[in-house]
């Protein structure tokens, strides 16, 4: 099973992308998170315990850029994938210099994250 942790603080986004990757054979939800702290405590305290995490930048509380520099040393197999509706180029390429493996904007690229965890699952089965 290919196990997704997500962080955003929209809990009513949170659902319907739990309920989009449930369409997805090999892939869970494992939890999510709504600030910076419980996100970066969840994934140091489990570090084998997700594959993949999508990681909005703009949190109630903290920063998604700050998630990402907490997880630039991590398994060689676990990505980062950014899913936010505050990008332009400059912000993409600040996400990828602090190690996101993808980026997508939330506002139309739904259909391509949901490609891209299929596609990374499959690649590690």
């Amino acid at each position: 099973m290919y196990r997704i942790f997500i962080i955003d603080d929209d809990r009513r986004f949170v659902g319907a992308l739990t309920d989009l990757f449930g369409t997805l054979t090999g892939i869970e939800v494992v939890g999510h998170a709504e600030d910076e702290d419980t996100a970066v405590e969840w994934l140091i305290d489990n570090p084998t315990g997700w594959d993949m995490a999508v990681v909005d930048l703009a949190l109630g509380s903290g920063s998604g850029l700050r998630v990402l520099s907490a997880c630039r040393v991590r398994q060689s197999t676990q990505k980062i994938a950014v899913l936010s509706g505050h990008l332009n180029s400059a912000m993409r390429r600040r996400c990828e210099v602090l190690g996101a493996n993808a980026v997508f904007a939330k506002d139309g690229d739904i259909e391509s994250i949901l490609q891209y965890c299929h596609s990374a699952s499959k690649a590690r089965s």
